[in-house]
């Protein structure tokens, strides 16, 4: 009923940036809070960023001062600015978003596929 496609991510050179976006589409009757999740190899998946419905950002403090998270209500949209990026910032970004749809009173959480993200020289 909900989709969550990811894009954006790629190959990096230390210092550089990336720009990942993540589109909602579906029988969605409203979006609350969107996040941004990263996974490394061999690692848990760790809350990077996320965004309330009203625009409240909230980041890790390992991000904090170089990502910065935004969304496009209108859009259905939540994009993740990713600046002076290192590279322990290598990982699969997954978007997740809250989401109630328009069949369903509950409100459920939504995954994305993944974008790879790796920052090496």
């Amino acid at each position: 009923q909900v989709q969550l496609v990811e894009s954006g991510g790629g190959l990096v050179q230390p210092g550089g940036s990336l720009r990942l976006s993540c589109a909602a589409s579906g029988s969605i009757f409203n979006l609350y809070a969107m996040h941004w999740y990263r996974q490394a190899p061999g690692k848990q998946r760790e809350l990077v960023a996320q965004i309330s419905s009203d625009g409240n950002p909230n980041y890790a403090d390992s991000v904090k001062g170089r990502f910065a998270i935004s969304r496009d209500n209108t859009k259905k949209t939540v994009c993740l600015q990713m600046n002076s990026l290192k590279s322990e910032d290598t990982a699969v970004y997954y978007c997740y978003a809250h989401v109630r749809v328009v069949s369903d009173r509950n409100i459920r959480g939504y995954w994305g596929q993944g974008t790879q993200v790796t920052v090496s020289s």
